[in-house]
């Protein structure tokens, strides 16, 4: 399995790209949590603090594909910088108008400018698609990238935490903007890795988001997010119902750990089944496992269930951005990723969201609830949309890649 992955970086600036891209995309996992934990300590208002953090996710979600869309037109070193900029420079307002106690709505505005943060997880697929368009070490590649954001989203949130509660509370924050600056300026200096401007095709009119392909992978999307981030809310409910808050960091890690495993495993896999069926059994396992969370009892069994359950994460969002580099002409590539993501982002919040409020009226078991519609509208709306992704996996590259 190790020799799969080494064979990914014998291309020259690989391993700097990467890397790079690994600290730039770190901020995103950092800056919510940041924002939340700061403000609840400097102002001691839980509603406003998680109120701005909304507002710079919101932004970052309906900002992020249009500055991938800039990339695909003008390219990544001529977009990346700027918008970068703009971000940082907001979130350091955000950061002075907190520790100076400024009006409201200055920190709502400035967490709504800091939502022009790049999405680097699409900028980095983006280079991967590059190097292995055609080649099985693209399967690979986005697999590598699944685990990887795995792993962003479970040491950046403990690391912003840690840094507000133990140094000061802007330093989550604040070296999260570092990381962000930093890791961006590294990756834009690797030019011989990015992807050139292509010129439009007859078929590229418009946004990525309008191929009704597209919409239905982030949709998918949207249904998968809305089960981590049950998970993470009803977590937390649960271990505190038992009188043992702390193991709500073990259950969201086991998670963790089950989709990064699956995510290394199906990377060197070569299987003879096409993406759209591949989307089917992900979505039918998600589905499955999410049912026995009904009738967990204690910690162990909780944990073992979202093992199980994370095993399917991982290898699903694999398949969906295999199919969105298959069917979003070339040229719109970095925004159709970027919107896969958002997606999955989007489906976080409203599952953290709407599994809080089924919490608070019902208990835990009420979250579970939200993970298994969630699960039963994974798999409907793969199983809606085989026809669809089938006929446009096969228009559009004329040929099965291994999944």
């Amino acid at each position: 399995m190790a020799s799969s992955y080494r064979e990914l970086f014998s291309v020259k600036g690989s391993i700097a790209f990467s890397a790079a891209g690994l600290v730039a995309r770190i901020p995103v996992p950092m800056m919510g949590i940041g924002i939340i934990t700061m403000l609840a300590q400097m102002r001691g208002d839980y509603g406003l603090a998680g109120l701005v953090s909304a507002a710079f996710t919101l932004s970052m979600a309906l900002l992020g594909p249009q500055v991938s869309r800039l990339v695909d037109r003008r390219g990544q070193s001529r977009i990346l910088l700027p918008v970068t900029g703009i971000s940082v420079m907001s979130l350091g307002a955000l950061l002075l108008c907190a520790r100076f106690e400024a009006p409201v709505w200055t920190l709502y505005l400035f967490a709504v400018l800091a939502g022009f943060m790049p999405s680097m997880a699409a900028m980095v697929r983006a280079r991967w698609s590059l190097l292995y368009r055609d080649s099985p070490r693209l399967h690979t590649a986005f697999s590598l990238e699944a685990v990887v954001d795995e792993l962003t989203f479970v040491v950046g949130p403990a690391l912003s935490v840690a840094l507000c509660t133990t140094v000061f509370p802007e330093a989550g924050p604040l070296v999260a903007v570092v990381f962000l600056a930093l890791g961006v300026l590294l990756f834009v200096a690797r030019r011989e890795t990015e992807p050139p401007v292509l010129p439009a095709s007859d078929s590229a009119g418009g946004s990525a988001i309008r191929l009704g392909a597209v919409r239905v992978l982030v949709l998918t999307l949207v249904a998968g997010g809305v089960i981590v981030g049950t998970v993470d809310v009803v977590s937390v409910a649960f271990a505190q119902h038992l009188g043992n808050p702390a193991a709500a960091g073990i259950v969201v890690s086991v998670y963790a750990v089950g989709s990064a495993i699956s995510g290394l495993v199906f990377g060197t896999l070569k299987a003879s089944l096409s993406p759209p069926r591949l989307l089917l059994i992900g979505t039918a396992g998600t589905a499955a496992s999410a049912v026995p969370l009904l009738a967990v009892d204690g910690i162990v069994n909780l944990s073992v269930v979202v093992f199980i359950a994370g095993l399917f994460f991982s290898p699903t969002m694999i398949v969906v951005m295999g199919m969105i580099e298959k069917i979003v002409p070339a040229e719109k590539l970095t925004e159709g990723m970027t919107w896969a993501i958002t997606g999955l982002s989007i489906g976080v919040a409203l599952g953290a969201a709407v599994a809080g409020g089924a919490v608070e009226r019902f208990g835990p078991d009420g979250g579970f609830v939200v993970a298994v519609v969630a699960g039963g509208s994974m798999i409907l709306i793969a199983s809606l949309s085989y026809p669809l992704l089938s006929r446009k996996t096969e228009v559009r590259a004329g040929r099965e890649v291994p999944c």
